[in-house]
Protein backbone atom coordinates (compact mmCIF):
# COMPACT_ATOMS: atom_id res chain seq x y z
CA UNK A 1 0.00 0.00 0.00
CA UNK A 2 1.27 3.48 -0.86
CA UNK A 3 1.33 6.57 1.34
CA UNK A 4 -1.93 8.32 2.23
CA UNK A 5 -1.76 12.01 1.42
CA UNK A 6 -4.28 14.84 1.85
CA UNK A 7 -5.03 16.22 -1.61
CA UNK A 8 -6.09 19.68 -2.77
CA UNK A 9 -7.42 19.65 -6.37
CA UNK A 10 -6.59 22.92 -8.13
CA UNK A 11 -6.72 24.39 -11.61
CA UNK A 12 -2.95 24.88 -11.65
CA UNK A 13 0.15 22.69 -11.90
CA UNK A 14 2.67 22.93 -9.05
CA UNK A 15 6.36 22.12 -9.58
CA UNK A 16 9.02 21.32 -6.97
CA UNK A 17 10.71 24.44 -5.65
CA UNK A 18 8.02 26.84 -6.88
CA UNK A 19 6.07 29.06 -4.48
CA UNK A 20 2.27 28.71 -4.32
CA UNK A 21 0.31 31.15 -2.11
CA UNK A 22 -3.29 30.19 -1.36
CA UNK A 23 -6.29 31.78 0.33
CA UNK A 24 -8.15 29.07 2.24
CA UNK A 25 -11.83 29.79 2.85
CA UNK A 26 -13.69 26.47 2.53
CA UNK A 27 -14.25 24.76 5.88
CA UNK A 28 -12.89 21.41 4.67
CA UNK A 29 -9.59 23.01 3.68
CA UNK A 30 -9.46 25.09 6.83
CA UNK A 31 -9.60 21.73 8.64
CA UNK A 32 -6.75 20.50 6.43
CA UNK A 33 -4.57 23.48 7.38
CA UNK A 34 -5.34 23.03 11.07
CA UNK A 35 -4.52 19.31 10.85
CA UNK A 36 -1.20 20.04 9.14
CA UNK A 37 -0.23 22.71 11.66
CA UNK A 38 -0.99 20.24 14.46
CA UNK A 39 1.45 17.60 13.14
CA UNK A 40 4.84 17.25 14.80
CA UNK A 41 7.94 18.95 13.43
CA UNK A 42 9.29 15.51 12.51
CA UNK A 43 6.50 15.08 9.97
CA UNK A 44 6.38 17.08 6.71
CA UNK A 45 3.67 19.73 6.83
CA UNK A 46 2.57 19.07 3.28
CA UNK A 47 -0.45 18.21 1.16
CA UNK A 48 -0.73 17.09 -2.42
CA UNK A 49 -1.68 19.48 -5.20
CA UNK A 50 -3.33 17.63 -8.08
CA UNK A 51 -4.58 19.42 -11.17
CA UNK A 52 -8.19 19.13 -12.26
CA UNK A 53 -8.77 18.17 -15.86
CA UNK A 54 -11.74 20.54 -16.15
CA UNK A 55 -13.29 23.29 -14.06
CA UNK A 56 -12.68 24.04 -10.42
CA UNK A 57 -13.23 21.88 -7.36
CA UNK A 58 -13.06 24.85 -5.02
CA UNK A 59 -16.16 26.85 -4.20
CA UNK A 60 -16.56 30.49 -5.27
CA UNK A 61 -14.93 32.91 -2.84
CA UNK A 62 -18.33 34.46 -1.99
CA UNK A 63 -19.88 31.12 -0.97
CA UNK A 64 -20.74 30.16 2.61
CA UNK A 65 -17.69 27.89 2.82
CA UNK A 66 -19.60 24.62 2.59
CA UNK A 67 -19.35 22.12 -0.25
CA UNK A 68 -22.69 21.16 -1.85
CA UNK A 69 -23.87 17.58 -1.33
CA UNK A 70 -22.85 15.12 -4.02
CA UNK A 71 -19.83 17.23 -4.98
CA UNK A 72 -17.35 14.40 -4.44
CA UNK A 73 -14.60 14.33 -7.03
CA UNK A 74 -13.48 11.18 -8.85
CA UNK A 75 -10.06 9.95 -9.95
CA UNK A 76 -10.96 10.46 -13.61
CA UNK A 77 -11.37 14.19 -13.01
CA UNK A 78 -7.76 14.51 -11.85
CA UNK A 79 -4.41 14.23 -13.58
CA UNK A 80 -2.52 11.33 -12.09
CA UNK A 81 0.77 13.12 -11.27
CA UNK A 82 0.93 15.88 -8.68
CA UNK A 83 3.37 17.66 -6.39
CA UNK A 84 3.25 18.17 -2.65
CA UNK A 85 2.98 21.69 -1.25
CA UNK A 86 4.89 22.22 1.99
CA UNK A 87 3.53 24.84 4.39
CA UNK A 88 6.01 27.65 4.89
CA UNK A 89 3.79 30.39 6.29
CA UNK A 90 0.30 30.28 7.81
CA UNK A 91 -1.72 33.37 8.72
CA UNK A 92 -5.11 32.81 10.34
CA UNK A 93 -7.59 35.60 9.67
CA UNK A 94 -10.20 36.81 12.22
CA UNK A 95 -13.03 34.99 10.42
CA UNK A 96 -11.21 31.64 10.53
CA UNK A 97 -9.90 31.72 6.97
CA UNK A 98 -6.22 31.27 6.23
CA UNK A 99 -3.64 32.86 3.98
CA UNK A 100 -0.86 30.35 3.43
CA UNK A 101 2.40 30.25 1.52
CA UNK A 102 3.58 26.87 0.27
CA UNK A 103 6.53 25.58 -1.74
CA UNK A 104 6.44 22.59 -4.09
CA UNK A 105 8.42 19.69 -2.61
CA UNK A 106 8.15 16.22 -4.19
CA UNK A 107 6.29 14.56 -7.03
CA UNK A 108 3.85 11.69 -6.69
CA UNK A 109 1.42 9.61 -8.69
CA UNK A 110 -2.16 9.08 -7.52
CA UNK A 111 -2.92 5.38 -7.16
CA UNK A 112 -6.50 5.77 -5.97
CA UNK A 113 -8.63 8.12 -3.93
CA UNK A 114 -8.81 6.99 -0.33
CA UNK A 115 -11.91 6.32 1.76
CA UNK A 116 -13.68 9.45 2.99
CA UNK A 117 -12.29 9.52 6.55
CA UNK A 118 -11.67 13.29 6.47
CA UNK A 119 -13.76 16.22 5.25
CA UNK A 120 -11.05 16.93 2.66
CA UNK A 121 -9.89 14.63 -0.13
CA UNK A 122 -7.17 12.05 0.54
CA UNK A 123 -5.43 9.71 -1.87
CA UNK A 124 -3.14 6.73 -1.88
CA UNK A 125 0.00 7.84 -3.72
CA UNK A 126 3.34 6.49 -4.82
CA UNK A 127 6.36 8.76 -4.70
CA UNK A 128 8.17 9.37 -7.98
CA UNK A 129 11.95 8.96 -7.92
CA UNK A 130 14.08 11.93 -6.96
CA UNK A 131 15.73 13.38 -10.05
CA UNK A 132 19.47 13.40 -10.66
CA UNK A 133 20.61 17.03 -10.49
CA UNK A 134 24.10 16.88 -11.99
CA UNK A 135 25.97 15.24 -14.84
CA UNK A 136 25.01 13.62 -18.09
CA UNK A 137 22.59 14.82 -20.75
CA UNK A 138 20.81 17.29 -18.48
CA UNK A 139 24.00 19.34 -18.03
CA UNK A 140 24.41 19.54 -21.81
CA UNK A 141 20.77 20.48 -22.45
CA UNK A 142 20.46 23.15 -19.74
CA UNK A 143 22.41 25.93 -21.58
CA UNK A 144 20.40 25.31 -24.76
CA UNK A 145 17.11 25.49 -22.88
CA UNK A 146 18.21 28.65 -21.08
CA UNK A 147 19.14 30.32 -24.38
CA UNK A 148 15.78 29.31 -25.91
CA UNK A 149 13.99 30.56 -22.80
CA UNK A 150 15.73 33.95 -23.03
CA UNK A 151 14.71 34.26 -26.69
CA UNK A 152 11.13 33.30 -25.84
CA UNK A 153 10.89 35.80 -22.97
CA UNK A 154 12.38 38.59 -25.07
CA UNK A 155 9.57 38.06 -27.58
CA UNK A 156 6.89 37.55 -24.95
CA UNK A 157 7.69 40.36 -22.53
CA UNK A 158 11.00 42.17 -23.12
CA UNK A 159 11.09 43.73 -19.63
CA UNK A 160 10.73 40.40 -17.83
CA UNK A 161 12.82 39.94 -14.68
CA UNK A 162 12.36 36.17 -14.49
CA UNK A 163 15.96 35.48 -15.44
CA UNK A 164 17.65 38.05 -13.21
CA UNK A 165 18.91 35.11 -11.16
CA UNK A 166 19.36 32.00 -13.26
CA UNK A 167 19.45 28.68 -11.36
CA UNK A 168 22.58 26.62 -11.94
CA UNK A 169 20.87 23.31 -11.27
CA UNK A 170 19.37 21.79 -14.47
CA UNK A 171 16.44 20.32 -12.52
CA UNK A 172 15.59 23.64 -10.89
CA UNK A 173 15.87 25.33 -14.30
CA UNK A 174 13.55 22.73 -15.84
CA UNK A 175 10.92 23.38 -13.17
CA UNK A 176 11.23 27.16 -13.53
CA UNK A 177 10.74 26.99 -17.30
CA UNK A 178 7.79 24.62 -16.96
CA UNK A 179 6.06 26.89 -14.44
CA UNK A 180 6.82 30.19 -16.21
CA UNK A 181 6.29 29.54 -19.92
CA UNK A 182 2.78 30.10 -21.25
CA UNK A 183 1.86 26.46 -21.87
CA UNK A 184 -1.36 24.49 -21.79
CA UNK A 185 -2.27 22.47 -18.71
CA UNK A 186 -1.68 19.24 -20.65
CA UNK A 187 1.82 20.40 -21.59
CA UNK A 188 2.65 21.40 -18.02
CA UNK A 189 1.41 18.04 -16.76
CA UNK A 190 3.57 16.20 -19.26
CA UNK A 191 6.59 18.17 -18.03
CA UNK A 192 5.77 17.45 -14.38
CA UNK A 193 5.44 13.74 -15.15
CA UNK A 194 8.65 13.55 -17.21
CA UNK A 195 10.77 10.59 -16.08
CA UNK A 196 13.88 12.71 -15.51
CA UNK A 197 15.37 16.17 -15.92
CA UNK A 198 16.89 15.43 -19.32
CA UNK A 199 13.53 14.36 -20.73
CA UNK A 200 11.89 17.50 -19.32
CA UNK A 201 14.57 19.80 -20.74
CA UNK A 202 14.36 18.11 -24.13
CA UNK A 203 10.58 18.62 -24.24
CA UNK A 204 10.96 22.22 -23.10
CA UNK A 205 13.45 22.97 -25.84
CA UNK A 206 10.92 21.78 -28.40
CA UNK A 207 8.05 23.74 -26.80
CA UNK A 208 10.07 26.96 -26.41
CA UNK A 209 11.24 26.87 -30.02
CA UNK A 210 7.66 26.32 -31.17
CA UNK A 211 6.28 29.19 -29.07
CA UNK A 212 9.11 31.55 -30.03
CA UNK A 213 8.51 30.78 -33.68
CA UNK A 214 4.82 31.60 -33.36
CA UNK A 215 5.51 34.84 -31.51
CA UNK A 216 8.13 35.94 -34.00
CA UNK A 217 5.84 35.32 -36.98
CA UNK A 218 2.57 36.79 -35.79
CA UNK A 219 3.44 38.78 -32.65
CA UNK A 220 0.63 36.88 -30.97
CA UNK A 221 -0.91 37.66 -27.61
CA UNK A 222 1.04 35.90 -24.83
CA UNK A 223 -0.99 32.70 -24.64
CA UNK A 224 -0.62 29.50 -26.64
CA UNK A 225 -2.68 29.67 -29.83
CA UNK A 226 -4.31 26.38 -28.87
CA UNK A 227 -5.82 28.14 -25.83
CA UNK A 228 -7.61 30.68 -28.00
CA UNK A 229 -9.95 27.98 -29.29
CA UNK A 230 -11.09 27.05 -25.77
CA UNK A 231 -13.34 28.87 -23.30
CA UNK A 232 -11.39 30.74 -20.65
CA UNK A 233 -11.24 28.85 -17.33
CA UNK A 234 -11.98 30.75 -14.11
CA UNK A 235 -8.82 29.14 -12.71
Amino acid sequence: MGAILPVFPLGTVLFPGLVLPLHIFEERYRTLVRDLVATTDAEPHEFGVVTLRHGSEALPADSDGEAPPGAAITTGELYDVGCTAELRQVTELPDGRFDIVTVGRRRFRVVTLAAATHPYLTAEVEWLPEEETTGGTAELLAPRVLAAFRTYLDLLRPDSEVLDQVPDDPTVLSHLVAATAQLTTDERQELLAAPDTAARLRAELRLLNREAGLLARVRAVPVPLSDLARPVSPN
